[in-house]
């Protein structure tokens, strides 16, 4: 079952146990960074002039990315490289952002996408909340090279490292629509239990 929280100020006692001495920083930061990610895919959305595939998703997850993983070096965290993709780590909790709509919906309906990378779908596996039958069952559903994979992102990610998610909804033209940050465990069917979540406030979103 959920836990869920409010954080529109103070760092909860959960941000604090995470991240320490940071978690106000972070509670802080985050939305102003995920603004500043939107301008961006904003701009090149405009720039597209595609009313289909519009290219404003991808950038957004990139800048996401790239913004958080500025906000860890400011605090003397870590970057980690998976697959190309840079992610932040701060005192060996690592920040994984996800877009889970486009428009604003409970975040007990987030499903991660079925065409979503193996490397993202690991790191939930390997760094998420563990279940209930170990770290890495192995049992029909894995074969070798995915349980070999597992492996890898563990490794690249950081064997202490503990993943803690953060989902939000976004589109073009209503920006970031609300954030959402958690522990979160994913499913089989690919849903995902929230052990804990809580919610921070959006920034005001200045377009460039």
């Amino acid at each position: 079952m959920s836990v869920l929280g409010s954080n529109c100020g103070e760092p909860s006692d959960w941000a604090v146990k995470r991240f320490g001495r940071h978690a106000g920083r972070l509670v802080e930061t985050i939305p102003e960074q995920l603004g500043r990610a939107h301008a961006r895919a904003h701009a090149v959305h405009l720039t597209a002039r595609l009313k289909r595939r519009s290219p404003y998703g991808s950038t957004l997850a990139e800048a996401v990315r790239e913004n958080l993983a500025d906000t860890a070096r400011e605090l003397g965290g870590a970057v980690r490289d998976l697959r190309g993709y840079e992610y932040a780590v701060i005192s060996d909790h690592a920040l994984f952002p996800f877009k889970y709509a486009n428009r604003l919906k409970p975040l007990e309906r987030a499903r991660l996408a079925a065409d979503a990378s193996p490397t993202r779908r690991r790191m939930l596996l390997s760094h998420g909340p563990e279940p209930e039958d170990g770290l890495f069952p192995l049992d029909d559903e894995y074969t070798t090279e995915e349980y070999e994979g597992l492996r890898e992102t563990f490794e690249a990610l950081g064997a202490s490292t503990k993943l803690v998610c953060l989902f939000f909804t976004a589109d073009p033209e209503g920006g970031i629509h609300v954030i959402h940050w958690g522990d979160a465990r994913l499913e089989p069917d690919r849903t995902f239990t929230w052990l804990y979540s809580e919610q921070l406030r959006v920034a005001t979103q200045s377009l460039e």
